[in-house]
């Protein structure tokens, strides 16, 4: 501690808080004028806290304007709301716990609220999970069942109802000012779990993703158009964030019993901050301009009966390949296997079974197969005298030239300009 000529002590470590520095002015060793203008003068954020304050302010405003927006009444927009409303809490939380001068002026004026902010951290990951899941699968819905994931929240609220809330409220200003709470081993703890719970909610939402893109081949023929790329780098990115906080919470628990400089933890803390501040902002634009568009599909069903047990029907599965010569179904770019089930009058979900178990093949590769052997035969007839081999591709159902040519060396042994000139056709494989 040092003192000024005018009295004024300043440039304090705050040791309760070995994530930040503060300084600390005691107005009762001012003059009058002198303490009355630090008053009026007083800064309440540094410029770190007005960042998270204004994370704060667009979740909420951006909340808000989706659920007013959102005519279509899609569930992936209002778990994406929800999220954006739990998540508003999140920076208040950590304002009203770290801020430079904000603290103080909470535990003064309002220290009812200290510690509420705080469960907004059993909520956002479980929403962004949810919010992902309804966006791919058209047809989900919430289930009793689903209720198992705000266990996490309720049993934090019995645990800070059992060492905080109970406590009188003597009690919990001790508890606040001495910050004895915040640093028990017991809160370190909690607080690393639910860091944790939230890292899982992100590995778990990447992975449906994952699965999206495999469920994509079973049901559509051209998956090249669905660009799944803008959410999957937003839900990484707050699983980077989640992961920095996972970090902070592990390098708390150590400096219970070893202390030791906590400088580049900050470093990655204030990071976390400017990071999130990004991600917010790209997250609510992105949802706008994609939510409403994006090619969502089926849940995987459980099968009836085991794989053993599901008998193909090969007179049915030769059926199939008739009206598929025939028809020509697959000429459609778009066509998918709920189109493809109308037009075959199959079941959707027979036609799946068959696909998978007679052709063993998924959709994608079922309807392509027809695609290519269309192509071999207009590059070799008189069909397809005069058109170029974009011609053909895209006639025969093909929105990328890149993929055509992959199925077609698959299938051919050769490019298709080589199939063309070559005297003796290869027939597919």
């Amino acid at each position: 501690m040092q003192r000024r000529s005018d009295g004024v002590k300043y440039g304090v470590c705050d040791q309760s808080n070995p994530f930040g520095w503060r300084a600390v002015l005691e107005l009762s060793d001012v003059p009058g004028k002198l303490e009355k203008y630090l008053q009026m003068n007083l800064v309440l954020f540094n410029f770190h806290d007005v960042v998270l304050l204004m994370t704060a302010m667009q979740c909420l405003f951006f909340a808000v304007l989706l659920l007013a927006t959102n005519v279509s009444k899609q569930a992936s927009t209002y778990f994406l709301a929800a999220f954006l409303f739990s998540h508003a809490f999140i920076p208040l939380h950590e304002l009203v716990l770290w801020g430079a001068e904000f603290k103080f002026t909470v535990r003064e004026l309002l220290p009812q609220i200290y510690f509420l902010g705080g469960f907004a951290y059993y909520l956002d990951g479980m929403l962004l999970f949810f919010c992902v899941k309804s966006l791919i699968f058209r047809d989900f819905s919430l289930r009793t069942r689903d209720a198992v994931h705000l266990l996490p929240f309720v049993l934090a609220l019995l645990y800070m109802s059992a060492v905080f809330f109970r406590l009188p409220l003597e009690q919990r200003l001790d508890l606040i000012n001495s910050e004895d709470l915040v640093y028990g081993w017991h809160y370190v703890l909690v607080e690393f779990l639910c860091k944790s719970l939230r890292v899982a909610y992100c590995v778990w939402s990447l992975l449906l993703l994952v699965q999206y893109t495999q469920r994509l081949k079973s049901t559509h023929s051209n998956v090249e158009k669905v660009d799944v790329t803008w959410i999957r780098t937003l839900v990484f990115g707050f699983l980077v964030v989640m992961v920095m906080e996972a970090v902070l919470g592990i390098a708390k628990m150590f400096s219970l019993y070893q202390p030791y400089d906590l400088i580049v933890f900050e470093k990655i803390g204030l990071t976390g901050y400017y990071t999130l501040f990004v991600l917010v902002n790209l997250l609510v634009f992105t949802g706008v301009r994609y939510f409403a568009n994006f090619e969502s599909v089926r849940e995987p069903e459980k099968p009836r009966k085991p794989a053993a047990e599901q008998v193909c029907n090969p007179a049915l599965a030769e059926e199939i390949d008739n009206k598929m010569h025939a028809e020509k179904l697959y000429l459609h770019p778009d066509v998918t296997i709920d189109l493809l089930a109308e037009g075959l009058e199959i079941p959707p979900r027979d036609l799946s079974m068959i696909i998978n178990r007679h052709f063993e093949v998924n959709f994608y590769e079922f309807i392509n197969r027809y695609r290519i052997e269309e192509a071999m035969r207009l590059l070799r007839s008189a069909d397809g005298q005069g058109k170029t081999i974009t011609d053909i591709y895209l006639e025969v159902g093909f929105n990328s030239k890149s993929v055509f040519n992959t199925f077609f060396k698959k299938a051919a042994g050769m490019t298709p300009s080589q199939y063309r000139s070559a005297k003796t056709a290869p027939q597919p494989a």
